[in-house]
């Protein structure tokens, strides 16, 4: 159980960090247009963090 929680955050960590430099990436007008779907990505990314975090908080909590 130990294991797959770290698999998740490392890959949750892992996307957020390569998405954003993914964004770096881009040409100059490019990146200045999608400013707000980073951040839209990135208000994504932490909601399903903090879900995630419940979701298995609940099931530790009932179930274990």
């Amino acid at each position: 159980m130990t294991f797959a929680i770290i698999l998740v955050v490392i890959i949750l960590i892992a996307s957020v960090v390569f998405t954003l430099l993914l964004t770096g990436k881009s040409d100059e007008d490019y990146s200045s247009e999608t400013k707000k779907n980073t951040a839209n990505l990135t208000t994504i990314y932490i909601i399903a963090i903090f879900l995630s975090v419940v979701a298995l908080a609940v099931y530790i909590y009932y179930f274990t």
